[in-house]
């Protein structure tokens, strides 16, 4: 190392640097590449099919002053669409020193009839798109000795949900991906986190009927849903370069639903 660097200390300021969010284009990902936005970051905002979101997203980080704004859209599910989304932000010099994998479906019903096929889809979209992404940014991350990787869990990969077995399980595995490449990159200064929200005021939840709302919101005692505001805040905040000695966590933000 050059004298007096270390592993982790960034050689750039943080308003100078690159974040990538996966599946930015609504929701907690496009409150997340707003807030980052909003501290001059240059943000890459993922999508896959929804161009006119992520658009509107684009606009609006460029409203809150991001230094640069790209729109990239790539099948998460392809380790050829991935590398492909990879070599253009390299030409267009945005190669992400901030990495969040927040792309991610679900699915809702019972065990007994979920069917192979839906099982590999949220699999593939919650667990391996994380897999692929991180491996085909780390190795910038590893040169530079400086990086983040912020992985959007949640708390059913914490505690389990009835009637939510895939997903439950699909975030288990991201939670435990989470801690197991926290170790392996954190001698090259490369932090690696998961934020597990609770239940979020997001289209995600729009299958709930309003009496299932009101339910689920009696057992949450801060009487409420997280707003997708809140979700990017955390995230932002594991991003900075002082947080660099919080890795291998998994913060759940839930308003005390599952304490």
């Amino acid at each position: 190392m050059r004298g007096g660097e270390q592993a982790g200390m960034s050689v750039k300021p943080f308003s100078e640097m690159c974040v990538l969010v996966t599946g930015a284009s609504r929701g907690i990902g496009a409150a997340i590449a707003e807030r980052f936005a909003a501290s001059g970051l240059k943000v890459v905002i993922h999508y896959h099919t929804s161009r006119g979101d992520a658009d509107r997203t684009a606009g609006r980080c460029l409203a809150k002053g991001a230094a640069r704004v790209m729109t990239v859209r790539a099948d998460l599910s392809s380790s050829e669409d991935i590398r492909r989304m990879r070599d253009e932000l390299d030409v267009h010099s945005l190669m992400p020193d901030i990495l969040v994998n927040n792309a991610g479906v679900s699915r809702f019903g019972l065990f007994t009839e979920t069917t192979e096929a839906e099982w590999d889809y949220v699999m593939g979209v919650n667990l391996k798109a994380t897999f692929l992404c991180s491996q085909a940014f780390v190795r910038y991350m590893i040169r530079q000795r400086f990086g983040r990787i912020i992985n959007i869990s949640s708390v059913w990969g914490i505690a389990g949900a009835s009637c939510e077995a895939v997903y439950s399980a699909s975030k288990g595995g991201l939670n435990a991906l989470t801690k197991a490449l926290a170790k392996e990159l954190a001698p090259s200064g490369i932090t690696v986190n998961a934020v597990a929200p609770g239940a979020v005021d997001t289209g995600m939840n729009d299958f709930l009927s309003e009496a299932e709302k009101e339910a689920l919101l009696r057992e949450i005692p801060a009487g409420r849903l997280a707003k997708p505001e809140e979700i990017a805040s955390l995230v932002h905040f594991l991003a900075l370069p002082e947080s660099g000695y919080i890795t291998g966590q998994i913060v759940s933000p839930n308003g005390g639903w599952q304490a």
